[in-house]
């Protein structure tokens, strides 16, 4: 439940065992004395604190904003109500995509909190694939998430007045959007202040993404795609780290930058960083050739991820999408109906293109921007990290810009399996 009482203050392990105990339902479904409970702070990403709290009886997670850019400080503010769409967006998804969300537990919109289940045992995605296991269940459960939250809150689902009401509900979340138009589609194509790589072996990379023009027009059309197409309600952030794994199980976590967006950007949310995976892989090998089934499989789950998703997208807009964008009437008879299932096919074409981009500009991000992946930064040597990080801008920038040598997923893996043993030539370290 929703509340909104008491001014913001940061809870810290006392501040948050009194709160806690103070709200009966969680009180009984933690079991036994407040004093027992173990709390433990295991936030690992950049803006918030996450708790999971555990006692007699049960466990939760607490996840709290802070006023401020976590892995910055506090010369970096950011608005708590971040935390509120955040809330907004998990209640969402779990109508649409029930099951593939944590369950919400309970919501405090003054001190920025949400209780939600404890995921267990559960890791991190991203942890998995530094340890090269698969995960049979994540394609199904994936493109099922992403196929119906995204359609279910587009046009062609909605009514014109559902859909503007939506997208004002999520319009504040402005300072969210601002961090991934600085961060990802801005600074990695300049000299910025928080940017990084692996020095020395990437300037040259580095400054020569700051001077291709070609590559500064494809990623400002991006941008502009990003802040001007509300196509849908997206996640805004779908990493393998906003995503918990089991070998049987999914769940997406971490929406706090929704809003309504291109589609494309949350499928290659999902693309980019399973090609960083698989290009990280080789450096994560303890022999050579140990990891060469992993590979394989990560290859086959980035074709199957736009493979799977787009035919679920399309299933749902062929069983009778009551939106008011392409209305049936205007389509009758069987003329009518092949032409629209022609526009379907051309729509779904389109969105590739865009997904095609954006996972280029996902990658490109995580290497000379502000934060990194561990599928990266867990490699010891930094000229084997180096190495491995040019392979994979390479693709994105071939991706971004080569753009009509990417008509279809295959293409994309191709790719990244004939540059899995590029040798790129590197600053001497």
């Amino acid at each position: 439940m929703a509340q909104g009482q008491g001014d913001y203050r940061i809870l810290h392990e006392a501040d948050l065992r009194d709160y806690l105990a103070g709200v009966p339902g969680l009180k009984a479904l933690l079991g036994g004395e407040a004093a027992s409970w173990r709390i433990t702070e295991v936030g690992d990403g950049n803006l918030n604190l996450v708790f999971i709290v555990k006692g007699a009886r049960g466990g939760i997670a607490v996840k709290q904003a802070l006023p401020y850019v976590r892995l910055v400080g506090e010369s970096w503010p950011l608005p708590l109500s971040r935390a509120h769409y955040e809330y907004l967006a998990l209640m969402r998804q779990a109508e649409l995509a029930p099951g593939l969300v944590p369950a919400v537990l309970h919501h405090n919109e003054a001190l920025a909190l949400t209780v939600m289940e404890l995921l267990e045992p559960h890791i991190i995605m991203r942890k998995g694939l530094v340890a090269g296991t698969q995960y049979p269940r994540f394609v199904d459960d994936i493109t099922t998430f992403m196929a119906r939250t995204l359609f279910f809150t587009s046009d062609l689902a909605l009514s014109a007045a559902e859909k503007k009401e939506a997208i004002a509900a999520f319009a504040g979340n402005h300072a969210l959007c601002k961090i991934t138009e600085d961060l990802i589609f801005t600074d990695p194509y300049r000299i910025a202040e928080q940017n990084r790589w692996t020095a020395p072996y990437l300037d040259g990379l580095a400054a020569s993404l700051r001077d291709d023009m070609d590559l500064h027009v494809a990623i400002s059309r991006l941008k502009l795609k990003f802040m001007a197409s509300p196509e849908a309600l997206i996640h805004g952030d779908l990493h393998t780290g906003s995503i918990m794994v089991t070998v049987s199980q999914t769940r997406v976590i971490d929406p706090e930058f929704a809003f309504y967006g291109p589609m494309g950007f949350d499928v290659a949310a999902v693309l980019a960083n399973l090609l960083m995976a698989y290009f990280a892989s080789a450096a994560h090998e303890r022999a050579p050739g140990e990891r060469a089934a992993f590979e394989a499989w990560m290859l086959e789950t980035v074709e199957q991820v736009w493979t799977e998703f787009a035919r679920k997208f399309l299933d749902l807009w062929r069983a009778g999408a009551a939106g008011d964008a392409y209305p049936v009437s205007l389509f009758a008879g069987e003329q009518g109906a092949a032409r629209l299932e022609a526009e379907r096919q051309s729509y779904m074409q389109r969105l590739f293109a865009d997904t095609v981009g954006f996972a280029a500009a996902k990658i490109i991000r995580r290497i000379f921007g502000l934060a990194h992946n561990i599928d990266f930064e867990l490699i010891d040597n930094p000229k084997q990290r180096a190495v491995s990080e040019a392979r994979a801008v390479r693709l994105a920038r071939a991706m971004m810009v080569e753009t009509d040598a990417f008509s279809a997923i295959a293409d994309v893996t191709n790719a990244a399996r004939r540059l899995r043993n590029w040798l790129p030539e590197l600053a001497a370290g």
